[in-house]
Parts: C-alpha cells; sequence; structure tokens
C-alpha cells in the first residue's frame, strides 16, 4: 500500500502526537509500504519555523527513511483564538493546494484530528487523489476546546461539530485512541462498523531502563536526589499549577526534585509562581530533542502526568504514560477514567485526583520513603505494557484494518 499520514505536527518538533505518527509510519515502512507524511512546516511549540526551514513554501525531506512532504503554515507566535485559526486555516489550505502536486497516488490518507480543520483538507484530497479517507481521532473536538474554556463562540462551536460530523460520515474508517473516544462516536450515531479502537502505545525497543544516565541528572541539577520529572507540553490541560502547589507542601524535604521539562503557554505562570513561592526544589529543563526523550524518561525515579479534572479526559490515554512504563518509572496520574484503570490493574503507580496538589505531594513522598513499592510499580509497569500496549504489535493491528480498507 502506498500510504499517507496528514498531520499538522511531526518531527524535528518534539511532542506526543508527533513522536506516535513518526514512528507508526516508521513501523509500517519496515512491513514493506511506501509510507509518507504531509505536514506543516516545523514551528511547536514557540510559534516561530524552525531556522533551517525558514524562506521556503513547500519543501520535501527524508527523515529515518520516511518521506516528509512539508507546506506553508502562518504559525501563531501569539496564542489568541484568531491568530490560532489563521495557524489551523493556513496549513488546511496549503496541505489540499501544494501537497495534492506532491503526495502521488495515495491509497489511503489517514488523516490526524485535532485540528479538527484537516478532517477537509483529508476528504479533498482523498477525492482528488481516489485514495480511502481514514480520519484518526486522537481528542474530541470541539467537545474538549469547549470544556477547557478555550473555546465559547456559538456559531464556531456549530460550525466545528458540523464538520467534525461531516467527516465522520464520509471517512471509509475512523480510528480512536482510547475507547472513550470510540463509545462517544457510537453514542452518537455513527455506522459502528467502520470505527476502530488503535491505541497510544510505544516502541519497546526505544524505551527502557538501560538509558539511565547519571551525567544527565548532574546537567540539570538534580544529581542523586529524588528525581520526580514531567516531561511534556506546558499547556492550559495540563493543570501544571496543581504541581508547583505540591512541589510547595514538600518544600521542606531537601532530597526531592520536582522537574518541569518542555515548553507551552503555561510555562511563564509555572516560572512566577515559583519565584513567588520561593521554591528550590523546583526545576526548569527546556524543551529536548526527541532523540533525547529515552534516556530523560529512564532517568527519573517517578513521572507525573496531570491533566485538568475534565470530564473529557477521562478517555485520554496519555502517550507518556507508556513511555515511563515500559521504562519502569512508577507514575503519578492525575487523570480519572480509562488511565486511572489502565494503572490500577498494572499496579504500576499511583492514581490522584486530577489538580489535588495534597494528593499529588503524598504520592511523592509514598514512593520515596518506600523504595521496595517504588521498585516492584516499576516492574508491574513495563511487563503490562509488553503485554498489552507494544506499538508493534498495534501496527500490525492498523496494517489489517488498512489493507480491509483498501479493498
Amino acid at each position: 500500500m502506498n500510504i499517507v499520514f496528514l498531520t499538522q505536527y511531526c518531527p524535528p518538533e518534539v511532542g506526543a502526537p508527533q513522536n506516535r505518527i513518526f514512528e507508526m509510519a516508521k513501523l509500517l515502512k519496515k512491513k514493506g509500504h511506501e509510507v509518507s507524511i504531509l505536514t506543516a512546516f516545523p514551528n511547536y511549540p514557540r510559534g516561530e519555523i524552525f531556522p533551517e526551514y525558514q524562506g521556503q513554501k513547500s519543501m520535501v525531506e527524508e527523515l529515518e527513511g520516511i518521506k516528509i512532504i512539508r507546506t506553508w503554515i502562518s504559525p501563531a507566535k501569539e496564542k489568541s483564538f484568531i491568530k490560532r485559526l489563521i495557524e489551523y486555516f493556513s496549513f488546511t489550505i496549503s496541505s489540499v493546494v501544494q501537497g495534492k502536486k506532491l503526495v502521488g497516488n495515495p491509497d489511503v490518507i489517514i488523516t490526524e484530528s485535532p485540528p479538527l480543520f484537516l478532517g477537509w483538507s483529508g476528504y479533498k484530497l482523498c477525492k482528488k487523489t481516489g485514495a480511502k479517507f481514514v480520519f484518526n481521532i486522537s481528542d474530541l473536538w470541539p467537545e474538549s476546546a469547549v470544556k477547557l474554556g478555550a473555546l465559547n463562540n456559538k456559531l464556531f462551536i456549530k460550525m466545528s461539530t458540523w464538520l467534525e460530523e461531516f467527516c465522520y460520515k464520509k471517512s471509509n474508517m475512523i480510528l480512536g485512541q482510547t475507547q472513550g473516544i470510540i463509545e462517544n462516536i457510537i453514542d452518537r450515531g455513527f455506522n459502528e462498523e467502520k470505527i476502530h479502537l488503535i491505541t497510544n502505545g510505544v516502541d519497546t525497543s526505544l524505551f527502557s531502563k538501560k538509558f539511565y544516565d547519571e551525567k544527565f541528572r548532574e546537567e540539570i541539577g538534580v544529581g542523586e536526589k529524588f528525581f520526580v520529572g514531567y516531561a511534556g507540553t506546558h499547556g492550559l490541560a495540563q493543570g501544571l499549577d496543581s504541581v508547583i502547589e505540591a512541589a510547595r507542601l514538600i518544600k521542606d524535604n531537601d532530597d526531592i526534585r520536582i522537574v518541569l521539562i518542555g515548553d507551552g503557554a503555561e510555562k511563564k505562570k509555572l516560572m512566577e509562581m515559583v519565584e513567588e513561592y520561593k521554591l528550590d526544589n523546583v526545576i526548569f529543563v527546556p524543551i529536548q530533542p526527541k532523540k533525547h526523550m529515552p534516556k530523560i524518561v529512564a532517568s527519573m525515579d517517578v513521572t507525573l502526568i496531570p491533566l485538568k479534572k475534565k470530564d473529557i479526559f477521562k478517555g485520554a490515554l496519555p502517550s507518556k504514560m507508556f513511555e515511563a512504563l515500559v521504562s519502569e518509572i512508577p507514575v503519578i496520574l492525575g487523570v480519572e477514567g480509562e488511565a486511572e484503570r489502565l494503572i490500577n490493574n498494572a499496579h504500576a503507580g499511583i492514581p490522584v485526583e486530577p489538580e489535588n496538589s495534597e494528593e499529588m505531594a503524598a504520592a511523592i513522598l509514598k514512593l520515596y520513603n518506600d523504595r521496595a513499592l517504588l521498585k516492584s510499580m516499576g516492574k508491574n509497569g513495563k511487563k503490562y505494557v509488553d503485554e498489552h500496549y507494544n506499538r508493534i504489535k498495534i501496527a500490525d493491528k492498523l496494517e489489517k484494518l488498512l489493507i480491509e480498507v483498501c479493498k
């Protein structure tokens, strides 16, 4: 098969969707398929085109054997609603106008949402090329944006909901990353036979405890102290202010360091909170290259995975959770629902109420004081992910579904 992934985000950007799509593309290519990614020029999270990509309207390059087709985007450095719309629509249009000349003759186009507007791009490209339209939902939009308070314009909500349902109807196949997403779409009356679960997962050869790196711990100022890490987007959805409040509660224990790795819209606010509270136990580390993530995760003692206390996140399965578990790192999970059940079933961490800094602080202290529990949870997590969330097995399932839809 000739497979095209359509996504706004792709390496060298760092992030969950970037990693998931790129790694899946590589696995499908290993199976003998022709695979390419149609994406925007890299600009996330700072809203600026990376220097080496500036001054171009479109380009084709190769990353680790995968053909990457890049088209124009107008990135939003200021994350206002209007600027974000301009960003989304610029790539939505360029991916069709410029992309149709560069994608060739694919058998299937897997379109990633969010951003939801790419659903229109995927549909138009499929109409022009004769490819099958596969719509992959990693987050329910506009529902999640409404519940987070990021979207409240009634007309725009109505238009977005219309587009969402249009894409569900026109797609040859719908993929959802969590059971919650699948159930939401089915409950709204869409054809159950074309809806399939393809979860997040991890390539178990890429992440491992063997990548533990003392030098990295020294470089970021942790050394031999107890390393409680968060690596990812510092955005509204994560509710990282509760992490700072938890750090405030345990600040008298000088042997614990909470490290926030990455960038995002809320980072400035978080740094201001640390300064206001005069906390010496919180360390901020800039966003790191994708290739460094295995050693970063493996070098933690515990990882934090928080989200806001919103019903929309009860169906979430954050990809960073799998990377930590397979690296034998216990998870303190501030997410309700599907992810919470997974951690409990795996006996691989401590779920806490989302945005509850007291429970988070107590969980950190519990794992700090009980190293035997820390170690056993790490072992449990690796075993569970090997059995249930190995990305190679997930790629096998996706390949079978794509072959079926292309018949």
